[in-house]
């Protein structure tokens, strides 16, 4: 398909940027073919796509995700892939220069055009241009593109081997399947990971085109920095939110600009269509390949964009004119963007706030529009292993998960890839923060080498500038783990070379990635590592401009982000093993999916069993740490830990009359260990906002599953909520009360917490129950009804006691059913105005572990409402703990409450939300089920 600008349709000007004296044709609506000597045929390809895709679609293999074709079709990355377009008819020859632009290749490929090679690529997450004229001018017939792509395992493998290339102590890098990852620029996980396989993809896994210019007027925009920020601001210190707007433009485009060049913008409301502004830039700046101006918004009050639960995400587009000395327009560029601050707080503790009972150190939170906010959220993965099928809908789907789960951060975790424009334009319009991070994982990398290091540099200038528009984007974190893992393992494994690791992460991370960052933003903080103590100083003119503080603390401060991961099951709910910090940025359990996930993955029933083969080898925590198909010591004991997790506490399992089912209810089981452990850690680093250490967020690992096998994850591959991502709705909830049981102690506490800006008072009622249902005399000595009040960010201590003190007839037959109803402000951008909400949230506690609970049959009933489109479950017979609705494969979306207790005789309406065309509702609603933690001992669930 071919556009000439001046007559582009408009659905192309909404989603290319448009310049004058320009033709270009997306390589997308070409004809493409596939080759290899691995397949000794041609077949059809698409464009964008990957080579597994591909050989999918013409039925050379089966579904990649299948079984163990993980292990199975590892002869596609051992072997170099050919793409192929049709001669491409219809290109003008009345242009000065023609270009090919990548927009990413998968990886290391050599791009050949009308039979000349023209060049070759090594970076998954850059943009490439490469001027083709010469060879188009010698073409003969109709010019085709050729990319071949080369064995990412073999030539890592090469690189390795040459003596020449930089190596570490021996031990210190981490391999989970594929070896030397950190040779590459590509996605680390496609060489492995403990949640997910190691298919090591290649192809032109995003879109590409053919460009022709004019030589007097033609330019085309490859890519597009539009910054917003406070007058004054600078990216690691608090933002005077009183100073006016700035807005600073930068385009990169290929071709050359006339003399004198201008650059204006309009600004529109995007809800509206109304004009906000429109306003020449000043201090134009040009260079070969890129134009920038600047301009200040005095007297203009846009409407703030804020995260999801902290008000409205209003939304501006900004359209960039770029006109000759005649104002004739050349280029046209339109970004949707907001207006907002956003702020990693790495400052040292203040006085003031010292008298406010915050303990000394450092904070590290994050603060918008100039209020600091609880974090709320998970960590995202790549949502699958092959980029080109995570559509729109797709990730539509799941940031509908995000919001409906009270999240407003995601981590986008930092061996996957860089997200794709409109995953973050899902997040601006859903106000979900993401906290992004430079691809960069787990390893030490060879950061004496020159050419990586100028490699590394364009991959981060690029994806700076591409993304930094969005109101979503809260942070660049340089990698994951380096700091608290490598360094540490460095230590461990040869103590007299750790000086010099540091000082090769301070080159990268600090040196090099720091200035990068703030030369082409200064909206956004930078941090070198995902977890760190944060830094001492900051000094832009020294040679290493951040000084981090690894262990230089103090006792009885607090510093930094944390995370955890304790896979000791029998410490599991020990608060004192938890750390204490001032954010929480990473910490789980694993669990196994549902048996309806698994359904789309195994296809022998034999498979159906807790350890089969198949369901072991699927399973890469712990990693095998190598390529064996055949080893599974190292996943026995990720098995073994589940298991753990399950006899410790929860009853077992055991319907030997159906090894489906009883595998069913191992699976769920395990999720609800997952969930437990999730929801105390939760509730404790909330509760700490209210603590010395002042903790201002929570983000679990992990959101979303890569395929179907056990994870981290609260949501299974195809969408299904795990009991994880209903529980933590529940407790990420604005104003919840929790129940701190300390079973080393004794002791019991309630606490309300809140994470509105304003006080919340009301009462919690706090009844006991026997299992029966029946109400305990007395109320086991404790009060009926407590009032509470509690400050913005802030959390309060309801109710204390020692459990031995309870009136109790017997601790494993009683649950304490908490209820909490307060009044207060919604964080408004306009808090004084704000109206007074009613909040309510509902909790409980027992004092022995499920499994040692007296427990009886619940007498479940389900029925559905067809008028209402809801569900409705009751309990006649006994407390339902646990209480779980389920519904058949096929059906994609989620109840909207789950997991939640029932005494007998309430009744609980439940809606079901479709995400997805489903089935006729007729059949499947008649799918839909009950069950309880009674039920996992094998009794038949209820439908």
């Amino acid at each position: 398909m071919l556009f000439r600008a001046g007559t582009v349709s408009t659905l192309l000007a909404s989603t290319l940027p448009v310049a004058l004296g320009q033709y270009v044709r997306d390589l997308s609506s070409e004809d493409w073919t596939l080759s290899g000597r691995a397949l000794n045929q041609t077949v059809p390809a698409q464009f964008p796509s990957q080579v597994h895709l591909d050989l999918w679609n013409a039925g050379i293999i089966d579904d990649p995700y299948l079984g163990l074709n993980d292990f199975n079709l590892r002869w596609i990355a051992d072997a170099n892939w050919t793409y192929t377009s049709d001669p491409i008819e219809g290109l003008l020859d009345d242009y000065d220069s023609t270009w090919l632009v990548f927009d990413g290749l998968d990886t290391f490929a050599t791009i050949s055009f009308c039979g000349q090679q023209i060049a070759s690529t090594d970076n998954q997450f850059r943009q490439y241009a490469f001027d083709v004229s010469e060879a188009l001018g010698a073409c003969e017939a109709d010019p085709v593109v050729s990319i071949d792509f080369g064995s990412a395992p073999n030539i890592v493998d090469a690189i390795a081997d040459d003596p020449n290339s930089q190596t570490w102590p021996s031990g210190v890098q981490i391999t989970y399947e594929y070896p030397n990852r950190w040779f590459m620029r590509k996605e680390q996980s496609d060489f492995g990971w403990d949640w997910g396989p190691a298919f090591a993809p290649a192809g032109p896994w995003k879109p590409a085109y053919l460009v022709q210019l004019e030589k007097t007027e033609g330019i085309y925009v490859l890519n597009t920095d539009l910054d917003i920020y406070r007058r004054g601001q600078i990216n690691y210190l608090p933002p005077d939110q009183s100073q006016p707007w700035v807005v600073n433009a930068s385009i990169d485009f290929l071709g050359s600009l006339p003399s004198n060049p201008s650059i204006s913008i309009d600004v529109t409301d995007v809800d509206s269509g109304a004009l906000l502004t429109s306003r020449i830039l000043e201090n134009i700046t040009t260079s070969d390949s890129s134009i920038t101006g600047i301009t200040i918004l005095d007297d203009l009050t846009p409407k703030l964009w804020w995260p999801q639960g902290l008000g409205d995400q209003n939304l501006y587009n900004v359209t960039i004119t770029v006109e000759d000395n005649q104002k004739q327009p050349i280029a046209h560029v339109s970004k949707r963007t907001g207006f907002r601050t956003i702020f990693l707080n790495q400052r040292n503790i203040t006085e003031a706030q010292r008298a406010q009972g915050i303990a000394p150190g450092a904070n590290w939170h994050f603060e918008v529009n100039g209020h600091e906010f609880y974090a709320k959220g998970s960590n995202l993965i790549p949502p699958d292993c092959f980029w080109p099928r995570v559509t729109e809908d797709k990730m539509t789907r799941l940031f509908d998960a995000v919001v409906a789960g009270n999240q407003n951060m995601l981590r986008v975790w930092s061996s996957g890839a860089y997200l794709h424009d409109f995953i973050y334009d899902l997040a601006d319009e859903r106000g979900i923060l993401l906290w992004s991070e430079f691809q960069f994982s787990d390893a030490l990398y060879p950061s004496s080498s020159s050419s990586f290091l100028e490699n590394v540099a364009a991959e981060i200038t690029y994806n700076v500038r591409r993304v930094n528009h969005h109101p979503s984007l809260a942070l660049w974190a340089g990698s994951n783990e380096i700091e608290v893992l490598m360094l540490l393992l460095v230590q461990e494994a040869d103590p007299a070379s750790y000086p010099y690791y540091v000082g090769e992460y301070e080159s990268m991370f600090i040196t090099l990635f720091l200035p990068l960052v703030y030369e082409n933003t200064r909206s956004i903080s930078y941090t070198p590592s995902s977890t760190t103590n944060g830094y001492l100083s900051i000094n832009l003119s020294a040679p290493i401009p951040m000084a981090e503080r690894y262990d230089n603390t103090t006792p009885g401060s607090y510093y930094g982000d944390t995370d955890h991961y304790n896979y000791d099951t029998s410490v599991a709910f020990d608060y004192g093993s938890y750390p204490v910090g001032r954010f929480a940025n990473e910490f789980g359990f694993h669990s196994m999916p549902s048996l309806q996930t698994w359904q789309t993955a195994l296809t022998d029933p034999q498979d159906f069993a807790f350890n089969s083969s198949v369901v072991m080898a699927r399973n890469h925590h712990d990693p095998v740490g190598g390529l064996s198909t055949t080893n599974t010591t190292n996943s026995a004991i990720g098995m073994a830990q589940m298991t753990m997790g399950v006899l410790s506490y929860y009853p077992v399992p055991n319907i030997p009359a159906d090894p489906t089912a009883n595998f069913s209810a191992w699976c769920h089981a395990t999720q609800l260990f997952q969930a437990d452990m999730y929801k105390a850690q939760i509730q404790f680093y909330r509760r700490g906002s209210g603590m010395p250490e002042r903790q201002l967020g929570s983000l679990y690992w992990q959101l979303e599953d890569i395929w179907q096998a056990p994870s981290w994850a609260g949501l299974e591959y195809g969408g299904r909520w795990k009991v994880l991502h209903h529980v933590a709705r529940d407790i990420y909830q604005p104003v919840i009360v929790s129940p701190f049981w300390n079973y080393t102690t004794g002791s019991l506490e309630v606490y309300v917490t809140s994470d509105l800006w304003d006080g919340v008072s009301g009462s919690v009622n706090m009844t006991w129950f026997d299992l029966q249902g029946n109400a305990i005399p007395d109320n086991a000595g404790t009060p009926r009804q407590m009032p509470f009040s509690v400050g913005g960010l802030n959390t309060t201590r309801v109710y204390g006691t020692d459990g031995a003190s309870l009136n109790l007839p017997d601790q494993n037959d009683a649950v304490l059913v908490l209820e909490m109803e307060g009044m207060g402000k919604r964080p408004n951008s306009d808090q004084a105005t704000a109206s007074e909400s009613r909040f309510t949230h509902s909790n409980y506690v027992t004092l022995a572990w499920p499994k040692d609970l007296r427990l009886v049959d619940p007498g479940l009933e389900v029925r559905y409402q067809r008028d209402r489109g809801t569900f409705v479950v009751r309990a006649t017979t006994g407390v339902s703990l646990y209480t779980w609705l389920d519904y058949p494969k096929g059906v994609v979306g989620y109840f909207e409450d789950n997991a939640f207790v029932l005494v007998p005789g309430e009744e609980k309406e439940v809606g079901f939300v479709v995400q997805d065309d489903p089935p006729d509702e007729g059949e499947w609603v008649r799918g839909v089920n009950v069950r309880s933690l009674w039920d996992q001992k094998g009794t038949v669930i209820h439908s």
